[in-house]
């Protein structure tokens, strides 16, 4: 095996341990303080520093990444969440209400750094990776980045389960401490197998520079924070808090946002199967991306009309609606994270790759937020229709997408 290719493995394998762990502590804070009696919006409340942590996260790790490499930054993005797992598990049960608050906000917050510190570490390491095999095939990186983010959406997916379960079984604290064992199992493998120094380059030296960012990845940055936006404005509180509300147990929340995720990951893995490639990596793949958000759009805007009108068995028509849901979202998450890679220059992947993810950051803040606020306002209804806003939020701009390598290097921020 080439070392490129191993230490592809690697990455993928020690971003698949910190995404089982990341998705199971959602369903934990979620449904345990659910449980607790707080209010949707006070449950959204709780992931903000988390969702607000990475925008900075995203900068600052693509900048460290490229100047100290990109093993040392998925090391401190492991460590870091393990940290923010010990902090959460000191919750005492007899603090006051606005002071278990705060100690959760702060513990997402660390735990929210962690996880975008490790995520742009890894993308990055696929482009580094990728560019150093020898006898690529044709579409090599739109295959390696489906496979990565599918499977890491698979196991955050298993990650749902796991929460719900372990939350049913060992309980708040010590499904806690179970999860930062495993991670830090997974942080003695990440020191032990890849090479310090991989990814380290000569880094932007002014934050006038690290934003400088070609116009593939201004537009690209632009539509992410409005798809990532839309998923999260019925992902975070609307559906767990609906599903719940109608009789559902923790562990069939959990099973059901475990298997949509999944299944989510799964249709990432296969967009290469069901995308047309073209010999310049642009030409077809971003006219695709564009007609694959308009037809996202309609989605939550007919749940909407679904939810409004009161149609019968109404959990299961949601619970199908937000099956087609992610079929479109995950061809778009994908087609949107070859896209950034295809666009992003070589040496400095880590800087493209960072700011990219700061807007998905932002996108989910945005949606975590509305999430709260729509749901409590307007019940599941408003939430979707806040979703298809946010869609067609993200469809504009794709229309500004370049299409020809040229457009893609000749225009700067």
């Amino acid at each position: 095996m080439q070392p490129a290719v191993r230490n592809y493995a690697v990455v993928t394998a020690a971003y698949w341990g910190f995404t089982l762990t990341d998705g199971a502590l959602r369903m934990l804070v979620l449904l345990h303080f659910y449980r607790l009696g707080y209010s949707p919006f006070t449950l959204a409340f709780l992931f903000l520093l988390y969702e607000a942590a990475g925008i900075l996260a995203n900068l600052i790790g693509g900048w460290l990444a490229t100047r100290y490499g990109i093993t040392r930054m998925l090391a401190v993005g492991l460590a870091t969440q393990v940290c923010g797992f010990a902090l959460l598990s000191l919750l005492d049960p007899q603090w006051t209400a606005a002071m278990s608050v705060a100690w959760v906000v702060l513990a997402q917050g660390i735990c929210g750094v962690a996880k975008d510190l490790t995520k742009t570490a890894s993308k990055s390491a696929i482009k580094v990776t990728q560019a150093q095999v020898r006898q690529q095939g044709p579409g090599q990186l739109f295959r390696w980045v489906a496979w990565f983010t599918g499977s890491k959406n698979a196991m955050k997916g298993v990650g749902f389960f796991l929460g719900g379960l372990l939350l049913q079984t060992l309980g708040f604290r010590h499904s806690l401490w179970v999860m930062a064992a495993l991670l830090g199992a997974v942080l003695l493998g990440v020191l032990a197998s890849l090479p310090p120094m991989m990814g380290k380059a000569k880094a932007s030296r002014s934050a006038r520079e690290l934003f400088a960012k070609n116009a593939g990845i201004n537009a690209l940055a632009a539509a992410r924070v409005g798809l990532f936006g839309a998923r999260d404005v019925w992902f975070v509180v609307g559906v767990p808090v609906f599903l719940y509300s109608m009789g559902w147990t923790f562990t069939m929340v959990g099973g059901f946002l475990a298997a949509w995720t999944i299944g989510y990951g799964l249709v990432q893995a296969l967009a290469p199967q069901l995308v047309r490639r073209s010999p310049d990596g642009l030409s077809l793949e971003v006219p695709a991306a564009r007609r694959w958000s308009a037809g996202l759009a309609l989605v939550p805007l007919a749940l909407a009309a679904a939810v409004g009108l009161g149609a019968p068995h109404l959990q299961w028509v949601v619970v199908s609606g937000l099956a087609v849901f992610g079929f479109a979202f995950a061809v778009n998450s994908s087609l949107h994270s070859y896209l950034v890679l295809a666009c992003a220059g070589s040496e400095k992947a880590a800087e493209d790759v960072g700011f990219y993810y700061a807007a998905n950051a932002l996108g989910r803040f945005i949606g975590t937020l509305l999430s709260g606020l729509l749901y409590q306002w307007g019940g599941l209804m408003v939430a979707l229709l806040g979703s298809s806003v946010m869609l067609g939020i993200c469809w504009l701009f794709t229309l500004a997408l370049p299409t020809s390598r040229g457009q893609t290097s000749g225009a700067r921020a």
